[in-house]
């Protein structure tokens, strides 16, 4: 496990408010890219293939079509899934993660973790 000078140095804090501060606006855009409940589980829906949209509605248990519409064109806007049409009657439309969400892998995998933590220190399991 790391410690704290070695977490704050790699978020790009060394000590001195400036730079601590100056951490703070790539912090917010992650942020404000996976912001809400709905885009990291939607990513993962799509983590092994290109899915429909009923699929991807289908995988992320409570989500409206509503609010999946809004979250894939969220995530087509930043760049991290493709919306491709395919001309057939009726048109089908898939959603694909892109190459850029796989940068995520290693923030699910640490959120996935931290997760797991503070669930057994909030309910102990």
């Amino acid at each position: 496990m790391k410690t704290k000078s070695e977490i704050t140095k790699e978020m790009g804090c060394g000590g001195e408010p400036e730079e601590c501060l100056g951490a703070l606006l790539p912090v917010r855009d992650a942020l404000e890219v996976l912001s809400g409940r709905w885009k990291l589980p939607i990513l993962i829906a799509l983590s092994n293939r290109p899915k429909r949209f009923k699929e991807i509605s289908k995988d992320v248990k409570g989500i409206t079509d509503k609010m999946l519409s809004k979250e894939l064109k969220d995530l087509e806007i930043n760049k991290l899934v493709t919306r491709t049409v395919y001309d057939t009657f009726p048109p089908t439309v898939e959603y694909a993660r892109t190459e850029h969400s796989h940068t995520l892998y290693n923030v699910i995998g640490a959120l996935n973790e931290w997760g797991t933590l503070h669930r057994k220190e909030i309910i102990g399991h």
